[in-house]
């Protein structure tokens, strides 16, 4: 089951989407693992809690990749097909404000997923 937010970047509503196609099209756009990346996107940015640090250059990459690739999910008609092109829609925008939904949301997706392969496995059990 897919989870849909929309998240205030840069002053715009913009839709996001996490569902168990988001590793998957994060694989064939960047052929990365979303999941070592999201891991040590989430280490860097506990060492760089405030707003004054500056994260590496690969972790902005990651995030904007991460966050580009939900936003594409959720809004395929609306979203370029780049990375670059998407991000040339906004100003300046802290990763500080917009990381941490986008850690909850496929937080939630994960669980939804978790409880749904519980209830499988009860019905097979049966």
């Amino acid at each position: 089951m897919a989870i849909k937010k929309n998240i205030l970047v840069d002053g715009m509503e913009v839709p996001f989407k996490a569902s168990a196609a988001v590793p998957r099209l994060y694989r064939l756009k960047f052929h990365r693992d979303i999941y070592k990346d999201f891991s040590s996107l989430q280490k860097s940015v506990g060492e760089n809690d405030s707003e004054n640090s500056a994260l590496d250059i690969e972790s902005l990459e990651v995030f904007e990749n991460i966050a580009y690739i939900m936003a594409k999910h959720a809004d395929p008609a609306n979203v370029p097909d780049s990375p670059d092109e998407w991000l040339e829609g906004f100003n300046t925008f802290s990763i500080y404000e917009i990381l941490p939904q986008l850690i909850e949301l496929w937080g939630l997706n994960i669980e939804t997923q978790a409880e749904s392969k519980k209830n499988i496995a009860r019905l097979t059990a049966k």
